[in-house]
């Protein structure tokens, strides 16, 4: 370390590139110590960013597996459904209230009444593989039990939105990566720091990918539900 740190601080004038000896004076044993916990703060600050950026990616996932529907009612199904309402395509959950009336039925109350058909047409025409019906005050949405046929499709849904997220981490982990290498080169961090930061970067893909896996066998296992 001690010798990774010398022609950066000789090139700060902190130290003679001909000083016998290392930090001779406590003064600067605390100039080489300030300048390690520099380097750490800059690794860390990476490393953090990508943290975060890698729990939004498995929110995402979370968010994208809980509107794809079971044989049970569930009003997340319908968070990725949008309408038109006055020309701007918008969730229909933010057009109407949405509850669970049965364990196999879901009522949808729009708001503006005189969106009623353009709510039952949105979700007539979206993926979920169910028929709403229209009263002409409220939508009621019967919720079938899955055939053996359409369990297989939602399975390869999961696994698909699953895989999305993991790629989605591996690209925080690859531009994490490319910052501590491009630190490195720019002898803001020694070759330590940079070999530490890199280590934990993988520490946290590996952890993200295995809390992915683990969502998406918990979907899964709810769609083969009977």
């Amino acid at each position: 370390m001690k010798l990774q740190l010398l022609p950066i601080l000789t090139t700060l004038g902190l130290c003679s590139a001909f000083t016998p000896t290392f930090f001779t004076t406590k003064h600067q044993q605390q100039l080489f110590r300030h300048t390690e916990l520099k380097m750490a703060e800059e690794i860390d600050i990476v490393t953090l960013d990508a943290e975060e950026r890698m729990g939004k990616s498995i929110e995402s996932v979370k968010k994208n597996l809980s509107s794809i529907r079971t044989g049970r009612a569930n009003a997340a199904i319908l968070d990725r459904v949008t309408a038109d309402y006055y020309g701007v395509d918008t969730p229909i959950n933010q057009m109407a209230s949405i509850s669970v009336t049965s364990a196999q039925q879901l009522t949808v109350e729009p708001y503006d009444k005189s969106m009623l058909q353009e709510v039952e047409r949105a979700i007539m025409e979206s993926d979920l593989g169910i028929s709403p019906n229209n009263d002409g005050s409220v939508i009621r949405i019967n919720i079938p039990q899955l055939t053996e046929e359409r369990r297989k499709e939602l399975l390869k849904q999961c696994k698909a939105t699953g895989e999305e997220g993991k790629v989605a981490v591996r690209n925080v982990r690859r531009d994490g990566v490319d910052s501590i290498k491009k630190m490195e080169k720019n002898s803001d961090v020694g070759k330590d720091e940079s070999l530490d930061g890199i280590d934990e970067m993988q520490k946290l893909t590996d952890k993200a990918v295995k809390d992915i896996d683990e969502i998406v066998a918990g979907k899964e296992k709810e769609i083969m539900t009977v």
